[in-house]
């Protein structure tokens, strides 16, 4: 499946919404995307994955990535996922020390931008 991203201003943060696959020949195109958007000075970010159905290691590193990009300019990234099959791969890993992670794009956008990335 192809991957999608989608973008939107919401209660003063940017939602990128993603759909689909993020791997290998995926990440790519939400590398771009994070990056284009901090490039353009939106720093308060939140990432929603509701649609997404694969996550392999090259998307785990594209979000660590955007993280540390946006963290350079003290703005955050919270992500929004409830898939259990996705969230498996954040804890295996040990990322959900290191993002905030939400059920709801609704508790991302209430959650505090200064404190919100427990890393």
């Amino acid at each position: 499946m192809d991957l999608s991203v989608t973008t939107r201003e919401e209660a003063g943060r940017t939602v990128v919404e993603v759909g689909g696959e993020i791997d290998v020949y995926s990440a790519p195109t939400l590398r771009d995307r994070l990056n284009g958007l901090v490039a353009d000075g939106h720093h308060d970010l939140v990432v929603d994955m509701q649609g997404v159905e694969f996550l392999d290691s090259t998307g785990l590193g594209v979000l660590v990535g955007g993280l540390k990009r946006v963290r350079t300019h003290n703005g955050s990234l919270h992500l929004v996922c409830s898939q259990e099959r996705v969230l498996k791969v954040f804890r295996i890993t040990g990322l959900t020390k290191v993002f905030a992670i939400h059920d709801t794009v609704e508790q991302a956008l209430a959650a505090d931008t200064g404190a919100d990335d427990k890393a």
